[in-house]
């Protein structure tokens, strides 16, 4: 079920009106969510329902045998038992077909018989990692094992960010399905708006870059070198209205059942460097390989040979992380390449503030920095949105070959809405979402904005049912 059906937002007014006629009754709102969200989940297939619960009890499980352990090691090797089982479990749907095949091309041999060419379940990545983060966690004694099967289940499988996340950690989300909810009018509010702004990036803008960005890449051999550059530059907003809209309408519906879920986007694209860039997107994801493998390894302060080493795991984790292809494992190397100067030179926390803090436009320098980053990463997404690693080059070679600007194609309309969410969020950067508002003096102001924005989403808005990251 998407954020974008018909169904999701039947099931969203049933089980937000039942949600709070339970008020005061945790047990049964938090049985609700669970049975809300396997609804959901299971809507795409019922048989994926058995994954997510196996991996939910064993990890559940996992959590009461580290509390109970007589000794360290014993809690340890209840941890890595989970950790070994569930990655396994990933390895097996994700990564094994990959492994296979590519190790039956290097030594000339069939596959006959070996390929398991299993449908990847979607959101495994995402709460895979959440469920991990509970054990790890409770070893390291960040929050003590719930005894509360419900609960728990309720925080592996909360269906606004099961799919797509935010990854959410046990130690911020799991302890708010174990107190009493009240309904808060202003949060429920916010949440609509952020909703509302979630849905205008995700339906509007990437969804109406995506067709330009499919026409080219369908044929990038035959295009100019303009209309590649504009398909990488709109590829760069589709990827970030798509993911981020959709952690913005994941986290605005978290609000209406009065639970907060970390921001997952910080306006990537006004970074002024590469590691701010990393700071800023897909948040969840990037502090989750900084606390669990980057910090664990020794972080930035170990030898100058070890920081390398680590960078290159992090980075390489993260776009293996994506999927089974060479070309995702590239984009992270190149990531890698990019940050590593930073980090060796101690420039990696140069830039923790928001550009342009206290003024409405950017320094002349400032403006040339976030350009500079913005292709760079633009470079970065060539790789990402390649099946092959040869596309990648020929796509981008292709930029540079004789006829630049033959045969203009310039999607109008899809560049005026690009314009309008980045302008909106540039001067709202400081705020969560593009639809915090409260600072307008005017309500009709404000009532005017939304209206506007409603209107433009049902006549512009592109209700594909598709997502990027569902296949990740």
């Amino acid at each position: 079920m998407l954020f974008t059906s018909a169904e999701f937002f039947v099931l969203l007014i049933v089980v937000f009106a039942l949600y709070w006629l339970l008020a005061r009754r945790i047990k049964w709102q938090n049985a609700l969510i669970v049975v809300a969200s396997y609804v959901f989940y299971g809507w795409w297939d019922w048989r994926f329902l058995l994954l997510i619960a196996f991996t939910s009890f064993c990890s559940w499980g996992s959590g009461l045998l580290i509390g109970k352990a007589e000794s360290r090691k014993k809690a340890k090797a209840w941890m890595w038992t989970n950790i070994v089982l569930n990655l396994g479990i990933l390895a097996l749907f994700k990564y094994y077909d990959f492994f296979v095949s590519e190790f039956a091309q290097l030594f000339h041999i069939t596959t006959n018989g070996l390929l398991l060419k299993m449908i990847l379940p979607v959101g495994i990545s995402f709460y895979t990692f959440q469920a991990l983060s509970y054990s790890i966690d409770v070893y390291q004694k960040k929050l003590e094992p719930t005894k509360d099967v419900v609960e728990f289940f309720a925080y592996v499988s909360f269906f606004p960010q099961l799919v797509a996340g935010p990854i959410e950690r046990a130690t911020n989300l799991l302890p708010q399905f174990q107190k009493q909810r009240q309904f808060d009018y202003p949060l429920a509010v916010d949440g609509i708006r952020q909703m509302l702004w979630g849905f205008f990036k995700k339906v509007v803008v990437a969804d109406s870059c995506a067709n330009y960005v499919d026409s080219i890449w369908n044929d990038y051999g035959g295009q100019s070198g303009f209309n590649l550059v504009m398909a990488a530059v709109l590829f760069s907003i589709q990827i970030y209205g798509d993911f981020s809209g959709y952690s913005d309408i994941a986290i605005g519906t978290a609000k209406l059942f009065g639970i907060r879920l970390m921001r997952n986007f910080k306006n990537p694209y006004f970074s002024r460097d590469i590691a701010e860039f990393w700071r800023r997107w897909h948040v969840s994801l990037t502090t989750w390989f900084r606390d669990y493998v980057y910090i664990p390894l020794g972080g930035s302060r170990v030898s100058k040979i070890k920081v390398v080493r680590n960078t290159f795991i992090i980075f390489l984790l993260s776009g293996f992380w994506h999927g089974a292809n060479w070309t995702f494992l590239a984009w992270g190397g190149f990531h890698a390449l990019l940050f590593l100067p930073l980090i060796l030179m101690g420039k990696n926390r140069k830039y923790t503030d928001v550009v342009a803090t206290g003024r409405w436009l950017p320094k002349g320098k400032e403006l040339l920095q976030m350009a500079l980053t913005f292709v760079l990463v633009a470079i970065g997404w060539i790789l990402f949105r390649s099946p092959h690693i040869t596309d990648a080059w020929n796509f981008f070679t292709g930029i540079f070959t004789p006829g630049f600007f033959s045969g203009i194609n310039i999607p109008k309309k899809a560049i005026v809405f690009v314009l309008l969410m980045l302008l909106v969020e540039w001067f709202q950067r400081n705020r969560e979402h593009g639809l915090a508002l409260e600072g307008v003096r005017y309500g009709i102001v404000r009532y005017a904005c939304y209206l506007g924005l409603l209107v433009v989403i049902f006549v512009f808005g592109v209700f594909n049912e598709t997502f990027i990251y569902f296949q990740f």
